[in-house]
C-alpha cells in the first residue's frame, strides 16, 4: 500500500502544476528532438537520438513519481490544527538543548508535513526529527535518536499553525 503524504493546498497545486506542464510542454518538447533526431539518419550510432529518449525516459519517470504522489495525498486542513500539541501541519520552533549558546543552529523552526523540503524549512512527519515531535507540547523534550545512532534532545518553545 502507498505512503500517504500530507501536502498543503498550495503544494498540491505547485505539484499538480508541475505535473500538467510536464505532461504537456515536456512531452511536446521531447517529441520534438526525437523527431529531429530521426531526422539524421542511422539510429544505431545516433548519439542525439539516444540523448532524447534517454531524457524521454526519466521525464516520464518523473511524471509517473508525480501522478502517484498526488494520488496518496491528503490536503491538510490547516483551519483545524491545534496548537496544543504537535501534528502534521503544525509549526515548531526548537531549542536544541545539545548544542552551546552561541551556536547559530541552536534554535530552529520547521514546518512538519508528510515531505520534507529544508531549504524552505520542512521535515516530514515520517522522518526521525519529526515522528519524535509529533503529540508532544510547549515545554516538553524530544529526544531523537539520529540515524548515526546519536541522540539529540529538543525543546518545543512555540506550536502555530
Amino acid at each position: 500500500m502507498a505512503k500517504q503524504t500530507v501536502l498543503t493546498r498550495e503544494d498540491y497545486n505547485s505539484l499538480s502544476a508541475k505535473l500538467n506542464l510536464l505532461k504537456t510542454e515536456g512531452r511536446d518538447d521531447i517529441a520534438e528532438k526525437i523527431k529531429e533526431a530521426r531526422s539524421h539518419g542511422d539510429l544505431s550510432e545516433n548519439a542525439e537520438y539516444d540523448e532524447a529518449m534517454n531524457e524521454q525516459a526519466k521525464m516520464e519517470a518523473e511524471i509517473a513519481k508525480l501522478e502517484a504522489e498526488l494520488r496518496n495525498a491528503t490536503i491538510l486542513d490547516e483551519e483545524e490544527l491545534s496548537t496544543e500539541a504537535i501534528n502534521v501541519g503544525s509549526k515548531v520552533k526548537l531549542e536544541d538543548l545539545d548544542l552551546d549558546d552561541d551556536d547559530e543552529e541552536k534554535f530552529v523552526e520547521y514546518k512538519i508535513l508528510g515531505k520534507s523540503d529544508l531549504t524552505n524549512g520542512i521535515i516530514s512527519d515520517m522522518s526521525p526529527v519529526g515522528a519524535a515531535l509529533l503529540g508532544k507540547k510547549v515545554g516538553e523534550i524530544a529526544q531523537v535518536q539520529t540515524p548515526s545512532g546519536a541522540v539529540i534532545n529538543l525543546k518545543i518553545l512555540a506550536i502555530s499553525k
